[in-house]
């Protein structure tokens, strides 16, 4: 596989494991599988700062790898943020 193919696949993991994430947490549904499903979209939509450096490294001025690295942020961003709501929730 060209590194490109490899680093826009990696860009795309967090992009769609972020979606997933949001609806899963608020879900009236609790059970072991659903929470392990959430723990792993929610740290693979972690790792897209990291996901954004290794796209980079792998496929060099590649406009397609930049824009997905840049919405890769915005989901770690959105992960960050939607845990510091729900801690200053609580603590309030």
């Amino acid at each position: 596989m060209k590194k490109k193919v490899i680093a826009i696949i990696l860009e795309c993991i967090p992009l769609l494991s972020a979606p997933v994430f949001y609806p899963l947490i608020v879900s009236p549904w609790d059970s072991g599988f659903i929470r392990f499903v959430i723990a792993l979209t929610m740290f693979l939509s972690f790792l897209g700062v990291g996901f954004f450096f290794l796209g980079r490294l792998l496929a060099k001025g590649s406009r397609a790898v930049l824009v997905l690295g840049i919405l890769d942020c915005a989901a770690t961003l959105y992960v960050i943020a939607f845990y510091a709501f729900v801690i200053l929730t609580i603590a309030l």
